[in-house]
């Protein structure tokens, strides 16, 4: 198959194909003057850790600092990419394996903020929330990379299929699809789109967003 991508950019939009055989198979728009950022990922920096809130400032490079509170910093839990892919996405069909492992359920939520970063510390993160009015935006460093079949979960190493797929062999098939796929420690959500999807494409895409991972 030949892939191409191509890339537009104009005054206020920028605009991103990625074509398969000379046909639109995704497509990202980004428009300058848009203030929705939320899914943007940005490397920024601890500017201050207030540890009476559970959450910090941090400096991603806009006019207002963005703030990320103590659950969204450290939580190895596969919710967290539930709740941040639903606010981009609006996919609200998604859930977790039961397998979550016991050592990651004792230690759930029970760090303090101070404990997990410092100030003046570099941190990874993706926007969870948008900018409002003088409130910053707010982040995770759960980082999440969506795609037509899988959303690629760096942080995670859990398989989550959409529950919009309701029948069990085809979850099964898909959750052993993923697994044999994976080369790597990430996470990934089955999108509802990979329903009855030949194990092949699902392979191609999940090498795409690897690609784009490995850009971090």
């Amino acid at each position: 198959m030949y892939k191409q991508l191509i890339v537009n950019v104009l005054n206020n939009e920028t605009r991103v194909a990625l074509l398969e055989d000379g046909t639109i198979a995704e497509l990202y728009v980004d428009r300058g003057g848009d203030s929705d950022i939320a899914g943007n990922i940005y490397k920024g920096k601890i500017l201050r850790v207030l540890p009476g809130m559970q959450a910090a400032f941090v400096d991603i490079g806009l006019n207002q600092a963005a703030f990320i509170y103590v659950d969204d910093v450290y939580d190895n839990d596969f919710k967290e990419y539930e709740r941040l892919f639903q606010i981009n996405t609006e996919e609200s069909d998604l859930e977790t394996e039961d397998d979550l492992k016991p050592e990651v359920l004792r230690r759930r939520r029970n760090f303090q903020i101070e404990e997990l970063i410092s100030e003046g510390q570099e941190l990874l993160a993706q926007v969870v929330k948008s900018p409002i009015g003088t409130k910053g935006a707010r982040i995770s460093s759960n980082i999440s990379l969506p795609g037509r079949f899988l959303v690629l979960t760096p942080t995670s190493d859990h398989i989550g299929i959409s529950r919009r797929i309701e029948n069990e062999d085809e979850r099964e098939r898909l959750r052993s699809a993923v697994r044999d796929l994976r080369t790597n420690h990430y996470g990934y959500i089955v999108r509802t789109a990979a329903e009855n999807e030949p194990a092949e494409k699902m392979a191609k895409r999940r090498h795409l967003l690897c690609c784009i991972k490995s850009f971090q």
